[in-house]
């Protein structure tokens, strides 16, 4: 299980198949890249911010109890931050498990998790160089994380 906060960008390939790499047991890795849009050609960055070490631990949390509801073999989480442009990588999930179902729940509740409530600010600058403001959760993007509460 790995969990980075990094500037850089990655390959989402190459840090799926890591998980798969001298393990005959994983029968499925499912991977899902968060991409910067540029919301109707309206946006020329994203601005993420994070407390170092804080949002690690946040995730580390949610990763946990992500093990603990599938039978997970292996995992990955990155999420960048700094000024990102529209087209650029902002997160990946990466799930690896005996068998499809649980990588395929295992990454939507990781990822429901990061779009609203993991510890990232971002704001975003629109074309013109105007702050647009911070950037919230969805209702769309709530609604999907409820799912995984308890009843």
């Amino acid at each position: 299980m790995e969990i980075r906060v990094q500037r850089e960008d990655f390959v989402a390939s190459e840090e799926a198949l890591a998980l798969t790499r001298s393990r005959a047991d994983v029968g499925a890795v499912v991977t899902f890249v968060g991409l910067c849009r540029d919301e109707g050609g309206k946006l020329a960055a994203l601005e993420i911010e994070h407390y170092p070490g804080m949002a690690e631990a946040e995730i580390a949390l949610v990763v946990e109890e992500a093990r603990q509801r599938w039978p997970l073999l292996g995992l990955r989480v990155i999420h960048r931050y700094g000024r990102l442009a529209p087209g650029d990588q902002i997160v990946m999930v990466a799930t690896a498990s005996s068998h499809r179902g649980a990588a395929f729940a295992a990454a939507e509740f990781l990822m429901d998790y990061m779009k609203t409530r993991a510890p990232f600010w971002k704001r975003a600058r629109g074309v013109d160089g105007a702050v647009q403001g911070w950037v919230e959760a969805k209702d769309a993007d709530d609604a999907s994380a409820a799912r995984w509460r308890a009843p």
